[in-house]
């Protein structure tokens, strides 16, 4: 993926950025590191502080709290999406690599310091993370 126009057209597929201009996705991706965990690795551990969210690009994620799985996350969704708003808030749940899976990692500092630049960025992300809240609502499970 390397280049940021790629990691620009990623992001514009991901419900919780939609709402992003493609200028603001311009901001953003040059902040997005680009990562890849193995099946087995966890990316988030319930109870745990965290300080990034992640994009997943290509595999699967298995989402379980209290040992229970709630849902698979695949390709195209963010998990760990309200550190961005809540940095090191205890996380709700872990996330643990079904697959190999290629991520998009989006830091809080980088993803605060952006917003302070350009705040009109926060309506965006505030809208996104309210959609996400509603539809985890309806379908708790997910």
């Amino acid at each position: 993926m390397a280049s940021a126009s790629s990691k620009v057209d990623v992001l514009a597929q991901v419900p919780l950025f939609a709402k992003f201009s493609k200028k603001e996705l311009k901001h953003l991706a040059p902040l997005v590191d680009e990562v890849r965990f193995p099946a087995g690795k966890v990316l988030i551990t319930e109870g745990r502080g965290g300080e990034e969210a992640f994009v997943i690009v290509s595999g699967s994620a298995s989402v379980t709290r209290g040992g229970s799985e709630l849902r698979t996350a695949e390709a195209g969704e963010v998990v760990g999406e309200m550190a961005l708003l809540q940095p090191a808030a205890v996380r709700s749940a872990t996330v643990t690599a079904a697959t190999d899976m290629e991520l998009l990692v989006v830091g809080t500092r980088a993803f605060h310091s952006l917003i302070m630049k350009h705040p009109e960025m926060s309506l965006a992300i505030a809208v996104g993370l309210a959609e996400r809240l509603r539809e985890a609502e309806q379908n708790p499970a997910g």
